[in-house]
């Protein structure tokens, strides 16, 4: 199509020229005929003093000069034809240079548009499409017959802390640790070519000719080792931590869209791993299939309201009597059966349907706390929030709406959040804390003692309650490490002037020794596992354990 435009612009070219050239040659004859029959009438009617044929006829006869100026019409045509064929060897000169050009600049931007479609802009590496191209190819080579078969590992690379880093730096400078990453990798491969950007802060890795699978964990501790020095970034020395996730074709794919996928799998693994690195393992990911479904079906029921909240009660461990009760999110999916909450809960917080999920949940509790109130039972119920939702500034506005809309008062609710929930983003999460303190919400800092938060932080918030994670509190009786944990944090609890909840209380044995300790409420299969809404009543007729009606 381009060349069609550019041929016919050309062709235009030409035929302008050609006619700007046969117009002049014809105006010059024109001129010169003109000169000739004025001169040769000056001529006759100065020799005869009038115009007559045979006057002309004489002067034109026996007159040198118009023998001369007759010559001149030929004169002027002869020249026209010498400037029309200047002109036209100029014009195809034109055409010729002019298309070397356009062929030479079409031909630059079309690699440059090709190039710029498969290499970053930022670190000029491959991208994604590119490096899977190469992938394709390396599995095909592989694959021929008569080739020697020869393994392929692919190697996805994360920076871990790369968030925090553009945080704290802003986009100039994460911008020049990836350039510094893409670098140190490059350096590092045997291949320049075989190392891509997949994403934002995950790069990509090739190996080919490797007849042993442990050489490709020995490369990625190459590639920890070479990302061990500081990046420099104005002057500030700046750490990285990377993940590795590893697959092998075939071993592990032999697709290049699988073999992907599970490294991005091994890569999650490498997460918690203390080495930084993990190999594909088939039980990494043996619930996938299930997880891809769950995505959309979580959604659907939500929306259908298919999802059920059991509570479990937590009681006084003094009085003996039922303080509250704790809601437990549940479904039961009609074809997988019981999926645990920590399964779909984080695929919620992944997939943005966390705010649908807390805004059911809410809903739910809230109802069952006023149903309970309007007959006569005055049970407390401790909701738990995700890190999600203490970073939703919508979300007071949100429980707001709901206790207007079910009527209850902000002193029946307990909101359980999780240390590393506020350590995610401690400001954020105050201020959203702070808000719904000052509408009259209490807060427990749920499974306390596993995450990484900071007594900094946590005496700034406005605890009613903490709760020691059942990890502890199950081995009390076993193990000295756990008992004097959980004897630690009854101990700061009550110095900070929170009630203190134990989790996992599956005994009397352990009942007592929490009693002995000092602990003031119980939560656990000892007392009742978790129990449907329509349940609960039934089971507090012949309970043990009452409700207890004293105010706190």
């Amino acid at each position: 199509m381009v060349l069609t435009i550019v041929q016919s612009l050309f062709a235009d070219n030409v035929r302008l020229l050609k006619s700007e050239a046969s117009k002049t040659a014809y105006q010059g004859v024109a001129i010169a005929i003109g000169t000739v029959i004025i001169a040769t009438c000056l001529v006759c009617y100065v020799d005869t003093g009038t115009l007559t044929t045979e006057g002309l006829w004489a002067a034109q006869k026996h007159n040198v000069a118009l023998w001369i100026l007759n010559c001149m019409p030929f004169a002027f045509g002869f020249w026209g034809q010498y400037a029309n064929s200047l002109m036209a060897y100029q014009a195809g000169a034109m055409i010729v240079d002019q298309t070397h050009d356009l062929r030479s600049k079409a031909d630059d931007l079309e690699k440059q548009t090709a190039y710029v479609s498969t290499h970053d802009r930022l670190t000029d590496l491959p991208t994604r499409a590119l490096f899977y191209d190469r992938v394709e190819r390396a599995i095909i080579a592989s694959t021929k017959p008569g080739y020697q078969y020869i393994s392929l590992s692919i190697l996805l690379i994360e920076i871990e802390n790369f968030k925090d880093i553009y945080d704290a730096l802003g986009r100039n400078s994460s911008d020049l640790i990836l350039k510094q990453i893409s670098t140190r990798l490059q350096g590092v491969m045997p291949r320049r070519d075989d190392v891509a950007k997949i994403d934002g802060n995950i790069f990509g890795v090739l190996l080919t000719n490797i007849t042993d699978t442990e050489k490709a964990e020995k490369f990625a501790q190459q590639i920890h080792q070479t990302m061990e020095s500081p990046f420099m970034v104005e002057g500030l020395p700046v750490a990285i931590h990377p993940n590795i996730g590893i697959v092998h074709f075939p071993e592990h794919g032999e697709d290049v869209d699988t073999l992907v996928q599970r490294a991005g799998v091994a890569l999650h693994v490498a997460q918690r791993s203390n080495k930084g690195y993990a190999t594909y393992d088939p039980s990494h990911d043996k619930h996938s299939p299930l997880r891809l479904t769950l995505i959309s079906e979580l959604r659907i029921a939500v929306e259908s309201d298919e999802l059920d909240l059991f509570y479990q009660p937590k009681v006084s461990i003094k009085t003996a009597e039922i303080c509250g009760v704790e809601a437990l999110l549940r479904w039961n999916h009609p074809v997988h059966g019981y999926v645990p909450p920590d399964e779909f809960v984080p695929l919620a917080e992944r997939n943005r349907i966390i705010k649908l999920l807390t805004q059911w949940v809410l809903k739910r509790a809230f109802t069952d706390c006023a149903k309970w109130h309007q007959q006569g039972l005055p049970i407390k119920v401790s909701v738990n929030l995700s890190a999600k939702d203490l970073h939703d500034p919508e979300l007071p506005d949100l429980i707001s709406g709901v206790a207007v809309a079910t009527g209850i008062q902000p002193e029946w609710i307990m909101l359980e959040i999780t240390e590393s929930s506020v350590m995610t983003d401690p400001e954020s999460a105050l201020g959203i804390i702070e808000r719904l303190h000052k509408m009259g919400y209490r807060f427990s800092i749920d499974d306390f003692g596993t995450g990484y938060s900071s007594l900094a932080y946590l005496k700034r918030l406005p605890l009613t309650e903490i709760k020691i994670d059942k990890g502890f509190v199950l081995d009390i009786l076993t193990s000295e490490n756990d008992a004097a944990i959980v004897k630690a944090t009854i101990n700061l609890g009550h110095n900070l002037g929170l009630s203190v909840t134990a989790e996992g209380v599956e005994n009397k044995e352990i009942m007592s020794i929490l009693m002995e300790y000092g602990c003031d409420i119980a939560q656990g299969y000892f007392l009742s596992r978790p129990i449907s809404f329509q349940d609960f009543n039934q089971w507090l007729s012949s309970s043990q354990w009452k409700i207890k009606t004293q105010p706190e």
